[in-house]
């Protein structure tokens, strides 16, 4: 039986992955690091309030036994300033990271990232460069860590969609599927990878959208 911790939990993916640990026999306890209240009640879950995630001095119990931890949280690109999305994006993510190295260094952990990620850091687009710093930093901390690489992720469940954007990427999925699994993933895969990731573990480090596509279907065979 698995303690398992995730913030970014009401977003898209990381609300899949919760309700993919909640339902499972083999996870024990779900702690779900949040900014306010949600609805969401069960016998396994503990939400704790964080009113800064860059600063976990007073929470470092959450991160103690912890077996799987899941970073979710993210923002779309040009909704924040440029800071803001970096301080998201890097430092919220590398500080969750250092706390559970300290706390559970034996901890499976899975970022969010996405596709183009420059490890490189010489990327002139936010998006790329500040996930590939995020990346970079908590590699360096030697945790069984997993980068989590989709392409277009298509909502299964309907939603008002953040952009003009997204909106025409929603329209145009059906062409970008059929370009095949370089590109696009669907909610529901994305989560259910993520999840069987950072419970099983996987043998890549960096899974890009394919990888996370085969690595779902070879988890359906297996079953």
């Amino acid at each position: 039986m698995k303690n398992v911790l995730i913030t970014g939990a009401s977003g898209m993916i990381g609300n899949i992955i919760l309700d993919e640990c909640l339902s499972s026999s083999r996870i024990n306890k779900v702690i779900s690091l949040v900014r306010r209240t949600t609805n969401h009640e069960h016998t396994k879950l503990e939400e704790e309030i964080i009113e800064d995630f860059t600063a976990y001095d007073n929470h470092r119990d959450l991160f103690k036994n912890i077996d799987s931890a899941f970073f979710c949280i993210g923002v779309y690109t040009g909704s924040v300033s440029d800071k803001l999305f970096k301080e998201i994006t890097v430092d919220y993510a590398v500080h969750f990271a250092k706390m559970l190295k300290e706390h559970s260094p034996n901890a499976k952990l899975c970022l969010l990232s996405g596709a183009g990620a420059d490890r490189t850091e010489k990327s002139k687009t936010s998006f790329a460069l500040y996930k590939g710093m995020a990346e970079n930093q908590i590699d360096k901390l030697a945790l069984e860590f997993y980068a989590i690489r989709p392409g277009y992720i298509y909502p299964v469940e309907p939603r008002k969609e953040p952009n003009l954007m997204y909106g025409m990427m929603r329209k145009l999925y059906p062409i970008l599927k059929l370009l095949g699994s370089n590109f696009s993933i669907k909610s529901i895969e994305l989560g259910k990878a993520m999840y069987e990731i950072g419970i099983n573990g996987a043998d890549k480090k960096i899974l890009e959208n394919k990888d996370l596509i085969h690595h779902l279907k070879e988890q359906s065979e297996r079953e």
